[in-house]
């Protein structure tokens, strides 16, 4: 059933991001736009719950949770206006380093990275760097199966907002 799943992801950012609503010109809070290498799944949940989903899953897979960052409070901060998102940084350190040992700057992308957004239509989405782009953004060519095995588990996880 992952790899089915695995297979539906990969093949979902296409549609979901070709949908992408515009903001309309007045609001001063630009519309989401796509990104090269992106997954993006829509949650069934508010932020805050799809949030929550997430970090449980996490846990209960016994991965390494490192931190939670809520942007839009950053934003706040600086007198600037974003739609509340927040990001989530997770990793299994045996699996993650061994990108590390293959290019010491994939560290840029580890640990893995789950943008949790509310979008101009109040929809939630979730959102993370796809392996395989990281791979070859940095050229790694010797650990397929760990990169395949993380994909699987990033899909899980964010499997997670879609039941």
């Amino acid at each position: 059933m992952l790899t089915s799943l695995c297979a539906i992801m990969m093949i979902a950012p296409t549609a979901v991001s070709a949908q992408a609503p515009e903001q309309p010109a007045a609001t001063t809070i630009a519309p989401t736009a796509t990104a090269q290498g992106v997954v993006r799944i829509r949650s069934l949940y508010g932020i805050d719950e799809t949030v929550r989903r997430l970090k449980a899953d996490i846990a209960d897979k016994g991965i390494r949770f490192f931190t939670e960052i809520d942007q839009s409070q950053l934003g706040a901060s600086a007198d600037i206006a974003i739609r509340p998102s927040r990001l989530i940084l997770f990793g299994n350190p045996p699996l993650g380093v061994q990108f590390l040992s293959s290019n010491p700057y994939s560290g840029l992308d580890w640990p893995v990275r789950m943008l949790i957004l509310e979008e101009a239509d109040g929809s939630v989405s979730v959102a993370w760097t796809e392996f395989g782009y990281i791979a070859n953004r940095f050229g790694i060519k010797d650990r397929d199966a760990q990169f395949a095995m993380a994909n699987a588990v990033a899909t899980s996880i964010a499997s997670s907002v879609t039941r």
